[in-house]
Order: C-alpha cells, then sequence, then structure tokens
C-alpha cells in the first residue's frame, strides 16, 4: 500500500492523518476507504462539535469538513477551528450539497481552504487534497506537506504513467486515454498486484453514489485492456479475479 508520510527525521515520518466531520455514516466510509488506499490514517467525527475536539486532540493534516452538520453547522466549525491556536493552520476541505455561489464565498470567508460539492468523484476529492498539501509546501509550510503525489512516474513492467501530464505509455507507444479509462488506469497502478473488488473501484472512479450500468467496470476495463493490450505479444496486465474484481500483475 502507498504511505503518504511527513518528510523529516525517521523519527517524524508519519502516515498523513486526515478528520473527516461529517454525519452521513456512508460518506465517511467511502472517505475512509478511498484515503486508506491513498496512505492516509483517517479519523472521523459525527457532528461539529465531536469534530473540533478531535482536530484539537489528533493534529491532524487536513480536515474534510460537512457544512450541514446537526448540531453547528460547517461554518461555526470553521471558524472555531481557525480561532484555537492548536487549529488554527490545518487546512480545511469543505463539502456540501449546495452549489450556490454565495455558499461558496461563505465557505472560503469563513477559513477554509477549498470547497467540493456533492456528489463528487473521489478522484476529485483527492486532487484537491493534494493541490491544498501542495500549496502548503510553496507558502512555507512544508511541515504537514509531505502530499501523496511527490513522484509523478508511476511504472508497472513496461506500462507508464505521468500523472503531472497524464501522458501513458507502453514500452516506447503513446496511449490516448479517455479521462475515465486514465483514472482507471491510475487507481490500478497506484495499487499494483492488490486485488482490488468491485465496489472499491466504483466509488474511486465514478463515485459514492454512482447509478449507472452495473457491467460499467467490465466495460472500461475492456476498453483498457484493448489499448494497452493491442497485440498478441503484448502480456497481459489487467487481470480478472472471478468473484471479486481486477488486478493489475504481470504474467510472472
Amino acid at each position: 500500500m502507498p504511505q503518504a508520510v511527513h518528510e523529516g527525521t525517521d523519527q517524524e515520518k508519519r502516515p498523513l492523518k486526515a478528520l473527516v466531520i461529517d454525519d452521513e455514516q456512508s460518506i465517511i466510509e467511502f472517505i475512509k476507504l478511498g484515503l486508506h488506499y491513498e496512505g492516509f490514517e483517517v479519523v472521523s467525527a459525527p457532528d461539529g462539535e465531536q469534530g473540533v475536539t478531535a482536530a484539537q486532540r489528533c493534529d491532524p493534516d487536513i480536515v474534510i469538513l460537512d457544512l450541514m452538520l446537526p448540531d453547528m453547522d460547517g461554518l461555526e466549525v470553521c471558524r472555531r477551528l481557525r480561532e484555537n491556536p492548536v487549529t488554527s493552520d490545518v487546512p480545511i476541505l469543505m463539502l456540501t450539497a449546495r452549489d450556490d455561489v454565495r455558499d461558496r464565498v461563505l465557505g472560503l470567508d469563513s477559513g477554509a481552504d477549498d470547497y467540493l460539492t456533492k456528489p463528487f468523484s473521489f478522484e476529485e476529492l483527492v486532487a484537491r487534497i493534494r493541490a491544498i498539501l501542495r500549496r502548503l509546501r510553496r507558502s512555507g509550510h512544508g511541515e504537514r506537506a509531505g502530499s501523496p503525489d511527490s513522484a509523478h512516474i508511476l511504472q508497472f513492467e513496461d506500462l507508464w504513467m505521468n500523472t503531472a501530464t497524464r501522458e501513458v505509455r507502453r514500452g516506447n507507444r503513446p496511449i490516448e486515454l479517455t479521462a475515465t479509462e486514465y483514472n482507471l488506469l491510475h487507481l490500478f497502478m497506484t495499487h499494483p498486484r492488490q486485488v482490488l473488488d468491485r465496489q472499491t473501484i466504483l466509488n474511486r472512479v465514478w463515485g459514492y453514489d454512482f447509478l449507472g450500468e452495473t457491467n460499467i467496470i467490465e466495460v472500461y476495463v475492456r476498453y483498457l485492456r484493448e489499448k494497452i493490450e493491442d497485440t498478441p505479444s503484448s502480456p497481459r496486465l489487467i487481470q480478472t479475479v472471478r468473484g471479486v474484481g481486477y488486478i493489475l500483475k504481470g504474467q510472472g
């Protein structure tokens, strides 16, 4: 499993920690599952009061905060975190079902670093987390910023991906992928030799609220295979694990 770690001495290194403050258990589990695969430690709280307490206690590297909470709204939670010296500099990504410009402005004005509307895909969530941590590094707060995208090149056997330019090649042959094909391949390449079940793939690539065709994974795996395994001499890399899901695995 990839490890998202702080930069520093060996004693200081530890997995990045995310605090999720949300009253919807399905969303908490969705985020926990995805960030766990990215190498994060994840703590959760079901309401604002417990979220503020957890933030003071666990020293998170990022807070993922729902706007609508049962006891106090996310704006108030955000203000409290910013007013407390212990949590004043923790980055905050606000989640909400509200898509109104005024709501986004209020969220950012209350101290949030970014704003993401529900429903969302995990790929966008983790991309925004990476962007926030990159900004921290560049602004001189690098003690929090062991960002999970420190290496741009992913390689498995003769297949490689540049996550900065989104280029994909097998050997010397460039491969053109759609956005969904790229996201699916990225998931496989960040978890080589790991069996990924269907639900994990759906959550990570299509989002927790996906209600489309049930065979969508098979369709896109076939598309990927046609592009990265386009000749009889190309060994199959994406292999089916019957009754479970798929695995990126060589023939050896």
